[in-house]
C-alpha cells in the first residue's frame, strides 16, 4: 500500500476513493526543519504527453538501437531517488505536475486517460494543473480521469458551475502536507484551452492574472505562508504573473515546452529563473516536454513561508537513469493491447520529417499529411491543416502505423466544406495572426501557395495567395478539406464554421488517411517546395 505523504484540504473528496495503484516506497518521513523555518524539496514536470515508453528526438518513437529519452519507469525511478535526497537532506518532497498529462501517444488514444492515471498514482503525484490537452476529449473524459486519481486537479481560472460532470471534481487551490511542512498550491489553465481544445459549451475560462491573485489571497488569510502556482499558461505568462501578483513564492510552469536549466542544452534560461515580484523575489521552473527531465527546486523558507534560499537541479531523463520495476510493470499492462496495431509497416521514409517548425513556417510533415487528406477526397481543391495537430516527427527509415499514430493522436476526422475564398483568405490569416510567435493554428496547407508578411499587422499578412487554377478568387467557392476540430471553429478558425456553404464533418479519421496515403506511395521523401513562403 502506498503511503500517504500529503493531505490536501478540498471539496471534492471523493477523488480520494480512487482506487490505488502500485506505487513507490518511500523512505520513512521524518520532519523537515531548518533555523526559521522549513526547508523542502519541489519535484516537478510538466507536458508529459502520454510518452510513457520515452521519444526519440523531436518527440518521434524511440528506435531499438538508437536514442531514448525520458519514459514512464525511468522517470518514477528519479523521481524515487529525488525524493529519498530530500529527506536525507532534511527537506520535504512534493511531487507537482503542471499539466498536459494527455495526449500524444497510443496510450492516451486507446486508454484516454487511463494509463497516464495509473502512473501517477505509482509515482505519488501529489497536486496537477489541468492543461489545455485534458479537455480534448470532453468533459466526460475528464471526468473519468478524475476519477481515478487520489489528488488534486486545480485550475483556478476554470469556471464549472454550469458543468455537473466537473463542478466538484476541480478546485482552485490545495493545501499539501509532506514531512511536517505545509504549502499552498495554485493551478492556472491557458485560456486558449476554450478555442484549442474541446471542454464542450459549459466550462468558462476566466483571467488566469485575476484567479491567482484571488486564490493566492485566499491561501494566506488561511494561514498559508507559501504559495506555490501550478501554471499550464506558459513562460512569457509565467514572467508577467510572476511580476504582477502578489502573494507567489514560485512558479512551476508548463505548455511552452521550455527549458529552465544551468548548463543543459536547449535551455532558455536557469533553474530557477528568478523574476522581481510585488513584495518578493519570484522563482519560475520549467523542465521542458515528454518527461525528458526531472526538476528539483529546493526551498529555505522563513517563519512567514517566504523563500529565504534556493537551490536544486534539472536531471535529464537518460538511459543511465535506472527504471523503476513496479512503474515498468504497469506501462507493460497498458501496452499489451498496442503492440501489434503500432508494428504494422507503411512506408519507406527517405529522411526524417521534423515538427519543429511547423508552426511558423513550411515543413515537409505538414506538407505530407495536407497532402495525404487533398487525396482522399475527391474532387476538394485545396487542404488546410493546424500545426497544433502534428504532435510528434516522423523518423527516417520503414515508418509504421504507430508512427503516424505519435504524429495524430487526436482521432480527429476530415471534415470537408464549400466556403467562397474570401472567407478561406480570413481563415488563412488567422493561422498567421500569432506570428512572429510559434503558435498552433498556422495553417499546412495542399493545393495552395502563400506568401505572407509576419510583420504586417494581424489580418493583414498575406501578401499572395494561389491555387492551381490562379490568384484565390474572393467570391469563387472552393471545395476544402480540412479536420473536424478546425471546421468546429478550434484554433481560432471560426470562420470554417460560420462562413461554409456546406459541410460535412464526419469523414475517415485522419491517421487513417494519412496511413493509407503512405502505404499507397510506399516510400516518400521530405520535401520543401516553397508552398508556405515569407516575405
Amino acid at each position: 500500500m502506498r503511503q500517504r505523504t500529503a493531505q490536501h484540504h478540498l471539496s471534492r473528496r471523493g477523488l480520494l476513493r480512487a482506487a490505488a495503484g502500485i506505487s513507490l516506497a518511500a523512505p520513512s518521513l521524518r520532519r523537515a526543519a531548518a533555523a526559521g523555518g522549513a526547508r523542502i524539496a519541489l519535484l516537478h514536470l510538466n507536458d508529459f504527453h502520454s510518452k510513457h515508453e520515452g521519444v526519440a528526438e523531436g518527440g518521434s518513437l524511440c528506435r531499438e538501437g538508437g536514442p531514448c529519452a525520458g519514459g514512464a519507469a525511468r522517470l518514477a525511478g528519479a523521481i524515487r531517488e529525488a525524493r529519498a535526497a530530500a529527506l536525507a537532506e532534511g527537506r520535504a518532497p512534493f511531487l507537482l505536475d503542471a499539466g498536459d498529462q494527455f495526449m500524444g501517444s497510443l496510450y492516451y488514444t486507446l486508454h484516454r486517460g487511463l494509463a497516464e492515471a495509473a502512473v501517477q498514482r505509482a509515482v505519488g503525484t501529489m497536486a496537477m494543473s489541468l492543461g489545455n490537452h485534458e479537455f480534448d476529449n470532453g468533459p466526460e473524459n475528464l471526468a473519468r480521469y478524475a476519477a481515478a486519481v487520489p489528488f488534486p486537479l486545480l485550475s483556478a481560472n476554470l469556471d464549472t458551475r454550469a458543468e455537473p460532470l466537473l463542478r466538484d471534481r476541480v478546485t482552485a487551490s490545495a493545501v499539501l502536507e509532506s514531512a511536517g511542512a505545509r504549502i499552498g498550491v495554485v493551478g492556472l489553465t491557458t485560456p486558449e484551452t476554450a478555442t484549442s481544445s474541446s471542454p464542450g459549451p459549459n466550462l468558462r475560462f476566466t483571467d488566469p492574472m485575476e484567479a491567482a491573485e484571488r486564490a493566492a489571497l485566499d491561501l494566506r488569510r488561511r494561514g498559508i505562508g507559501t504559495v506555490v502556482v501550478l501554471s499550464h499558461l506558459g513562460l512569457p505568462a509565467d514572467r508577467r504573473l510572476a511580476a504582477e501578483v502578489e502573494g507567489i513564492d514560485a512558479i512551476i510552469g508548463g505548455h511552452s515546452h521550455l527549458l529552465l536549466a544551468d548548463g543543459l542544452a536547449g535551455a532558455v534560461g536557469p533553474h530557477p529563473l528568478l523574476v522581481a515580484g510585488r513584495g518578493r523575489d519570484v522563482r519560475i521552473a520549467q523542465v521542458a516536454c515528454h518527461g525528458r527531465y526531472l526538476g528539483r527546486l529546493d526551498l529555505d523558507l522563513g517563519t512567514d513561508g517566504g523563500v529565504a534560499r534556493h537551490g536544486g537541479t534539472v536531471r535529464p531523463i537518460g538511459p543511465d537513469v535506472a527504471e523503476d520495476p513496479a512503474v515498468a510493470a504497469v506501462v507493460a499492462e497498458y501496452a499489451a493491447p498496442l503492440g501489434e496495431i503500432r508494428r504494422r509497416p507503411l512506408a519507406l521514409a527517405e529522411g526524417p520529417f521534423p515538427d519543429a517548425s511547423c508552426r511558423d513556417g513550411e515543413c515537409a510533415l505538414g506538407s505530407l499529411v495536407a497532402e495525404a487528406a487533398l487525396a482522399r477526397i475527391p474532387g476538394a481543391e485545396i487542404a488546410v491543416v493546424n500545426a497544433g495537430g502534428l504532435r510528434a516527427s516522423l523518423p527516417a527509415g520503414m515508418l509504421t502505423l504507430g508512427d503516424v499514430l505519435a504524429v495524430l493522436p487526436f482521432g480527429n476526422t476530415l471534415a470537408t466544406l464549400t466556403i467562397r475564398g474570401g472567407a478561406l483568405r480570413a481563415a488563412l490569416e488567422n493561422g498567421l495572426s500569432r506570428l512572429p510567435a510559434a503558435a498552433g493554428r498556422f495553417p499546412q496547407v495542399a493545393g495552395l501557395r502563400i506568401a505572407f508578411d509576419p510583420a504586417a499587422p494581424p489580418g493583414q499578412r498575406l501578401r499572395e495567395v494561389r491555387t492551381a487554377d490562379g490568384p484565390l478568387e474572393n467570391d469563387r467557392a472552393y471545395r476544402v478539406v480540412t479536420n473536424n476540430f478546425m471546421r468546429a471553429g478550434g484554433d481560432g478558425y471560426a470562420v470554417l464554421r460560420d462562413a461554409a456553404l456546406e459541410a460535412y464533418d464526419d469523414g475517415p479519421p485522419l491517421e487513417d488517411v494519412v496511413a493509407d496515403h503512405l502505404s499507397a506511395r510506399g516510400r516518400v521523401a521530405p520535401v520543401l517546395d516553397g508552398r508556405i513562403a515569407k516575405g
